[in-house]
């Protein structure tokens, strides 16, 4: 309704490379005893394949005749070799034949459903590269002596991804860790994914509350703590609520938080199996998760008085594989990324803010009185007395007759509560820009209330703005529009409301019903990142003197847009 929020999250700013929009995409599935390579293959991209393709084909280009089977063996030897100890691996074709490309993310390069517009044909290609030992490591070719191509690359190790959407060039070497593949790594660290660690730490500072959010590997967490995940692959879902439960009873003995010098403890607010790419997404429970790749987020709430001075997080899990620790604490400045190795394992916030948003309510304007009310009349009634005094004094000049003092003090007080009529009129009428502000005033008031923490008090803080008739609607819609369902409950933060426009539509008995516009814009951190978004709507709003308060008692959405 009022408040809902879409479910699409923008994402943050990250530095990405356009590696998934390049002419040909190879990506690579390093398994048990193969590595499978699922080629798309541009057309700018065939001449530097051509030793892969069909001999129609092939000779379409003009080359000398070559047989098939004498191109394909430089093809896998040279062109788009695999090197296992400086030798290639035999290679196949599984399949091949031509296709619509792929529509990917433009952030994670993961595929996406069609948007409706005509698809780009590629020459889509399986290829098959077997091996009898687990190599250590692998060497990635890309064709040279066929001409140079633009390859957008990913490798995945055991599902595992080893690095994010990169262009690929010959000699990139692939360590191969075969016990744990999250620990696969290529040797240069430009090819290192973004999310390297198995385990992260993030605070959020913020008015009325801190939050602690850290991400385990359950496979990690397994090595010392007993998850009930020894021997299995898949994380089922009927496993899941213990992998969870377990998660916390771990991370409930480390990682201490201060806040202005004194230990606190937390509730937990959200546990999430978590996807992460360059972004971090939720997993929707009930889902079955492989092991491997898979991530745990925990946060905790922590709440405060006000905004706090410093806040600190002692990390105390660190080994041979967790020996760097990414983390952040993010304000309202934004995230301010580090991390924490055993010799400087504390991550610390301190309120640099020189101008903190601090959330307050706005003192609503008070509906007219009854006295006030009469003002509007009474400018006209007292008018007409003074006109009628000043002419009652003009008669006792010319004639001499009647009571001149009498009749000047009754233009006097007739004139000056004429005076105060208007006044009072002017003060008190709601003109457009009046009615704008009223309208404005309510709906900051009505997102404010949810910067409180608690339900009672967000509730007792709503009931000054919004009826007991609507009270109970308008704070399920809010608190519902405000969570991020696909990101586990995540809580959108209201930054801004901008009234645009305001129409009276109707005023009877104390109530306006009025035509509104307005933006809403806010922000929802959470694993790290902190997302923007607006939405505008336009709606019909009563608004009515309730005790003596202007409060919302009526709702109707028109139209509701992301922006």
């Amino acid at each position: 309704m009022l408040f809902g929020w879409p479910t699409t999250a923008l994402t943050d700013a990250i530095v990405v490379s356009q590696a998934m929009f390049a002419s040909t995409i190879a990506e690579y599935f390093v398994e048990e005893d193969h590595v499978r390579v699922d080629l798309e293959i541009g057309v700018n991209d065939l001449a530097s394949f051509r030793n892969l393709l069909p001999d129609a084909i092939y000779q379409e280009f003009g080359y000398p005749p070559e047989s098939l089977e004498q191109r394909l063996k430089l093809f896998f030897e040279r062109d788009l070799a695999i090197l296992s100890n400086g030798l290639p691996l035999p290679g196949y074709i599984v399949k091949m034949g031509p296709e619509t490309r792929v529509r990917r993310d433009p952030v994670t390069g993961e595929p996406m459903p069609p948007d409706g517009t005509e698809p780009e044909v590629v020459i889509a290609a399986t290829l098959m590269f077997p091996f009898e030992e687990l190599p250590e490591s692998l060497t990635l070719v890309a064709p040279r002596t066929t001409g140079m191509a633009s390859i957008g690359f990913v490798l995945y190790h055991r599902g595992v991804a080893v690095n994010d959407f990169r262009f690929l060039s010959s000699g990139y070497t692939v360590n191969l860790d075969w016990i744990d593949p999250w620990y696969s790594a290529f040797d240069i660290r430009g090819l290192r994914r973004q999310y390297f660690a198995p385990m992260a730490g993030f605070l959020y500072v913020e008015p009325f509350e801190v939050r602690k959010e850290i991400i385990v590997r359950p496979a990690d967490v397994q090595r010392s703590f007993d998850l009930g995940l020894a021997d299995i692959d898949v994380i089922t879902a009927d496993m899941q609520a213990s992998v969870k439960e377990g998660i916390v009873a771990y991370l409930d003995q480390h990682f201490k938080v201060t806040i202005d010098g004194q230990a606190v403890e937390g509730t937990i607010d959200r546990v999430n199996f978590l996807q992460r790419t360059l972004r971090s997404s939720v997993v929707v429970d009930g889902q079955d998760i492989d092991l491997l790749p898979a991530s745990v987020g925990v946060i905790y709430v922590f709440p405060t008085t006000g905004l706090p001075q410093t806040v600190e997080m002692d990390w105390d899990i660190f080994n041979e594989r967790m020996s760097l620790i990414p983390v952040s604490s993010v304000d309202q400045a934004g995230p301010l990324p580090s991390f924490l190795e055993p010799d400087a394992n504390v991550l610390k916030w301190e309120n640099f803010l020189k101008f903190p948003e601090l959330p307050t309510l706005t003192d609503i304007r008070e509906p007219p009185t009854a006295l006030q009310q009469f003002s509007y009349w009474g400018q006209w009634l007292f008018g007409l007395l003074a006109v009628v005094s000043l002419l009652l004094l003009i008669r006792s000049i010319r004639t001499g007759r009647g009571q001149r003092i009498a009749a000047i003090g009754l233009l006097l007080v007739t004139t000056g509560l004429s005076a105060w009529s208007v006044q009072t009129w002017r003060e008190t009428h709601l003109d457009p820009q009046r009615l704008q502000t009223l309208v404005g005033d309510l709906l900051h008031n009505v997102y404010r209330s949810f910067d409180y923490r608690g339900e009672e008090a967000v509730y007792d803080v709503l009931a000054q703005s919004v009826s007991g008739d609507l009270l109970a609607e308008v704070y399920l819609e809010t608190r519902k529009g405000l969570e991020l369902v696909n990101q586990g409950g995540a809580k959108v933060k209201v930054k801004n409301i901008e009234v645009l426009e305001t129409r009276l539509i109707d005023s009877e008995d104390g109530a306006l019903e009025i035509e509104a516009r307005w933006n809403v814009s806010g922000s929802v951190g959470h694993w790290g990142h902190v997302h923007q978004r607006t939405n505008a709507y336009h709606a019909n709003v009563t608004i009515e003197d309730i005790d003596g308060s202007w409060k919302l008692n009526g709702l109707e959405i028109l139209q509701e847009e992301r922006l």
